[in-house]
C-alpha cells in the first residue's frame, strides 16, 4: 500500500516524543497490511469527516487518513481526539 503523508501530518508528527514516534511506525507498518485493519481498529468516520477513516496508534492518539484508490491513502493528521476539530 502506498502512503502520502500531507504536510500538517509531517508537522505534527515531528512535534511527538520520540517513543511515541517509534508507536506510530510500528501502526503504519500493521496498516500497510490490510490483514491488521481490525487490530488497528480503522473505522470511517462522520459529519465532516464523512470522507476519512481513522485508526488508533495507542488509547490516545489516532491517525485519520482518506482513500485515494484501493492501493494508495494519504495521512491527513495526527493527535489525540483533537484531530477531529
Amino acid at each position: 500500500m502506498e502512503i502520502l503523508y500531507k504536510p500538517i501530518f509531517i508537522r505534527q508528527f515531528n512535534k511527538l516524543e520520540v517513543n511515541l514516534q517509534e508507536e506510530v511506525f510500528e501502526k503504519i507498518e500493521l496498516f500497510k497490511n490490510a490483514k491488521n485493519h481490525k487490530l488497528l481498529k480503522v473505522h470511517k468516520l462522520k459529519g465532516k469527516f464523512e470522507d476519512c477513516y481513522s485508526f488508533s496508534v495507542n488509547y490516545s492518539f489516532r491517525i485519520v487518513f482518506s482513500y485515494d484508490s484501493k492501493t494508495r491513502v494519504q495521512f491527513l493528521s495526527i493527535g489525540d481526539h483533537d484531530v477531529y476539530k
